[in-house]
């Protein structure tokens, strides 16, 4: 087993519950990391005997773009997709930080940690 990380993955995106938030958009960091098989393409050399990191930015950077009220939503829905397009994943896990909140004080980000299994 081994695994990929992708951190700190930043998007403009337009999440929140509050219609501001809808129309001025914010600054978001996301991390994944992904557990499967490296030993194969470890020994080949071969990007067709691992998961192409190149997907994963993908499938986050076009899920991030998708409207959502709720980090946990936008969460459940890159994790579904990287279960259901790249088959040699076994677990991944997703965390969705929103930078620079509107909350009322001084706070760097608030992140939604969701884990998968397959």
């Amino acid at each position: 087993m081994g695994t990929i990380k992708l951190t700190n993955i930043r998007t403009f995106s337009y999440h929140g519950c509050l219609e501001e938030e809808a129309k001025i958009g914010s600054n978001y960091r996301v991390d994944l990391t992904i557990k499967t098989n490296l030993k194969p393409s470890a020994k080949t050399d071969d990007l067709t005997d691992t998961v192409d990191y190149v997907d994963l930015n993908r499938i986050v950077v076009e899920e991030m773009a998708i409207r959502a009220k709720l980090l946990e939503h936008v969460a459940k829905r890159i994790m579904d997709r990287v279960i259901n397009e790249l088959f040699m994943v076994t677990h991944v896990k997703v965390e969705v930080t929103k930078l620079n909140p509107p909350i009322g004080g001084d706070v760097e980000g608030v992140t939604i940690i969701l884990k998968q299994k397959r």
